[in-house]
């Protein structure tokens, strides 16, 4: 497995409210997060950091050994205790008051690949040539898109485009989206916040990603560098996950 992890705080933020993470836990276990923080005062890059490092502790064990429904169970677990962890500090601390945080997580072993997600960070699969979005906005425009009121198009304009129906942290009780999908050799998992899938177009990763010439790192830069190009409104995290033969860890 090979991984390039990106961080940028864009053009217009004084803070990056952004966090990643990813760790091979052991040969043929990979793990990543991206959480896209939110609260004024700073508050979203303490959500973020404690989204990411609650994940990081509940998932600190050997998980190779669990069967697939219970790696399910564990995602959606770590991810609730996140929600938790995030929820009571906003709680008691008046400073960081309904803070939160969005947040796409992945746990990919040798054949299959599960994905946890709340908010508007995005999960997309790259397989032979085509790029599939693995994850549903939770955002007020993507329901308004589900219900017919508003066309796809229209969607991506939307002056309320950013405005969630779900995050970690924001209320005690929350739903978490875990899906289970194939992973093959070669395929390819990128997670982003919204400050790369707002700003480019999908074409776009398409065309970064069928880019033979270009290593995984370089990948992973020009990501960055379209989503900064097209005006860089927000902060810019990306991981690229590929399952090639090679473990050594890039990034």
């Amino acid at each position: 497995m090979k991984i390039a992890l990106r961080s940028d705080i864009g053009k217009v933020r004084l803070v990056n409210e952004d966090r990643v993470w990813s760790e091979v836990l052991e040969p043929g276990l990979v793990v990543a997060i991206v959480a896209d923080g939110m609260g004024g005062h700073q508050a979203g890059e303490v959500a973020s950091q404690l989204a990411v490092d609650t994940f990081r502790e509940a998932l600190n064990g050997s998980t190779a050994a669990l069967p697939f429904e219970e790696r399910k169970t564990l995602i959606s677990q770590a991810i609730l205790q996140a929600n938790e962890i995030v929820f009571d500090m906003a709680s008691n601390n008046e400073q960081y008051y309904n803070m939160g945080t969005t947040v796409v997580a992945a746990l990919l072993s040798e054949d299959n690949a599960i994905i946890g997600h709340i908010g508007d960070s995005r999960a997309y699969q790259w397989r032979d040539g085509k790029l599939m979005l693995r994850t549903e906005d939770h955002t007020l425009v993507n329901e308004l898109v589900k219900s017919g009121q508003i066309t796809p198009e229209e969607a991506q304009n939307h002056p309320r485009r950013n405005v969630l129906t779900r995050a970690l942290g924001t209320d005690e009780q929350v739903e978490v989206d875990v899906k289970g999908i194939s992973w093959m050799k070669d395929d390819l998992l990128l997670l982003c916040s919204d400050g790369l899938s707002d700003m480019i177009s999908t074409a776009a990763i398409v065309e970064t990603l069928q880019q033979d010439e270009l290593d995984l790192d370089q990948k992973a830069d020009r990501l960055v560098q379209l989503a900064l190009q097209a005006g860089g409104d927000d902060n810019i995290t990306v991981i690229l996950l590929h399952h090639a033969e090679d473990t050594e860890l890039e990034g």
